[in-house]
């Protein structure tokens, strides 16, 4: 893939950088004191004052407007920042998650002389090319063309725009370490990650042969999928800075009454365009990571289309495989799996308070089954969580890049999907796509196949074990290597054969159950392993309840009276 290499980059100029310096810190003064008078009110002196979520909220109104007037740059920070509530508190998510990538687009004459310093005079290039924008964004703007006959997009990069970012990088760079030195603790990892994760993306948008390298990837994997679409580069008329594709024309995803009229159900959409996403990112590990209304339309023949793969994300086969775990977790209603598969992603604290963390995924399972949130019982989480921490941005959950982006498009897609299909039912989408996929065999109770069978190897291994190791820890009570020792020094008979029953009346029980399972999962070889093992644990289990046994359970019990009163003594 190509990339932009630190001797490709422009180097801003000092003049641009110096205002653009004064510029963001005259924008952002009034949030810097407002959140500097948080902790002191008087800034130097002073108790802090508490912040309520109406402050929260017109703070965020603030940034939102403030984001926007400083142009580009700023405007990618803020669709960054509404993808990571590990970052920001729930009023500023909400706020941000507005905010849309779309200005009005540069004039033509302006474009012109990018189009012809990379291809050549465009009327030589191109059998015919409309004048008139159909899409602007900040950091490029699309065209529609004739190329040999087909009809194209045409994407250009905004003129002296990668001079502006650069300027913009450095004083964001200038700005961090005042920024981290004033962040929680907790956050100042995040908010470094953030910012590298921040300059990669912007970068990556503005070279548009990386863009169509990704495109070009993205489109083979689903090269045998006719229900989603990516439009085919025409590699000729490409560089850094002009990315032509054919023009796939479609109606815009969330266009319900249109899609309805042409005939397309679009709760059928909604289970394509998840599927599509479930295998971009379990079996490919290469996603489309921008998936916003403009970016996906629907053909005439209900085939999804996906524009712009300006933002991609990528994901190690480690990674994938964490993912899955979580999946399968929800698939199986099993919160402990999915809380331990977040850890195991780096995005948990282990040390959070687990019965807590059971809740609040409860509650968030619920709603991607398509319950509504209690918002009452959200905010009573949080102050619980608070109370725990002392202080909410020490929350424990931290977002690597990777799985940042997952969260950003799972915020986005949430959008679309509930306006495609208000009872979706995202739970219920992972759970058959791990079935069809054969990622792992679920029953009919949600339990996972691999889980039974590494319950009866348990089981076998369970009913031969747990005797000889009761039988080893009672030879150490024996040799008085244990704290217990004074209390059968007279007789260990006794408790040998009440931890013997314990030990096969437990492995009788899970050799049941797995028995059960593994008939269900039409597995009768192991089956019949399992069943002739814990019918040997039953005979066993009888043998042990012998009428001369239980006079020597009362004899042991008098034994431990008189040992209890002796150790008082």
């Amino acid at each position: 893939m190509t990339t932009q290499t630190a001797t490709d980059r422009p180097e801003p100029n000092t003049l641009r950088t110096l205002r653009r310096f004064v510029a963001v810190l005259r924008a952002f003064l009034p949030l810097a004191v407002a959140y500097a008078r948080d902790r002191r009110r008087f800034l130097l002196v002073g108790r802090g004052r508490e912040v309520t979520v109406a402050d929260q909220r017109r703070r965020a109104a603030y940034l939102l407007e403030t984001l926007l007037d400083l142009g580009p740059t700023f405007i990618k920070v803020g669709q960054i920042l509404s993808a990571r509530p590990d970052v920001l508190p729930p009023a500023y998510i909400d706020e941000l998650s507005a905010l849309q990538d779309e200005v009005p687009p540069e004039d033509w004459t302006r474009i012109e002389p990018v189009v012809e310093t990379e291809l050549g005079p465009v009327d030589e290039v191109f059998d015919e090319f409309d004048r008139e924008a159909i899409s602007g964004a900040s950091l490029g703007q699309v065209y529609t063309a004739t190329h040999d006959g087909e009809r194209v997009a045409v994407k250009v990069l905004r003129p002296n725009i990668r001079e502006r970012v650069e300027a913009d990088l450095v004083v964001v760079e200038t700005l961090l370490p005042a920024v981290l030195r004033f962040a929680p603790p907790g956050q100042t990892f995040t908010m470094e990650n953030l910012a590298a994760e921040f300059a990669t993306t912007i970068r990556g948008e503005m070279n548009y042969e990386a863009e169509a390298d990704r495109l070009q990837e993205v489109r083979q994997n689903f090269a045998d999928e006719p229900g989603i679409v990516v439009p085919p580069v025409v590699t000729e008329r490409t560089t850094e800075r002009v990315l032509t594709m054919e023009y796939v024309e479609g109606t815009k995803i969330t266009d319900v009454d249109a899609l309805e009229a042409q005939g397309i159900e679009p709760a059928d959409l909604v289970d394509q365009l998840s599927e599509a996403y479930f295998r971009m990112i379990v079996e490919n590990g290469v996603f489309h990571a921008d998936p916003h209304p403009g970016n996906l339309s629907v053909r005439s023949d209900g085939a999804i289309v996906f524009y712009d793969f300006g933002v991609v994300g990528r994901l190690s086969p480690q990674r994938r495989d964490q993912i899955l775990d979580f999946y399968v977790g929800l698939a199986t209603d099993d919160i402990d799996r999915v809380i331990d598969a977040f850890i195991e992603m780096g995005a948990l604290d282990p040390d959070a308070d687990r019965e807590l963390l059971r809740q609040v995924f409860g509650l968030v399972i619920e709603q991607l089954q398509g319950q509504p949130f209690d918002q009452d019982e959200i905010q009573q989480y949080v102050r619980e969580f608070q109370a725990a921490v002392g202080d909410i941005s020490e929350f424990p959950f931290r977002l690597p890049q990777d799985l940042a982006l997952i969260v950003r498009v799972s915020t986005v897609l949430e959008g679309v999907t509930r306006t495609l299909d208000e009872e979706f039912d995202f739970v219920s989408a992972v759970t058959d796509f791990i079935r069809t996929r054969g990622l792992a065999d679920l029953d009919a109770t949600g339990i996972a196949r691999e889980e039974l069978e590494s319950l009866a190897r348990d089981t076998v291994r369970g009913l031969f074990a747990v005797p000889p190791a009761a039988e080893g820890a009672l030879d150490r009570v024996e040799r008085g290597d244990a704290g217990v020792t004074f209390l059968y020094a007279d007789d260990p008979g006794p408790l040998r054969r009440l931890a013997t029953r314990i030990g096969l009346g437990i492995g009788v029980g899970v050799g049941g159950l797995a028995t059960s399972a593994l008939v269900a999962f039409d597995q009768p070889g192991m089956a019949a392993v399992v069943a002739a093992t814990t019918g040997a644990g039953v005979v066993a289990l009888a043998y042990t309840f012998r009428q001369r046994s239980n006079r020597s359970i009362q004899v042991g019990a008098q034994v431990a009276g008189r040992s209890f009163e002796r150790k008082r003594n």
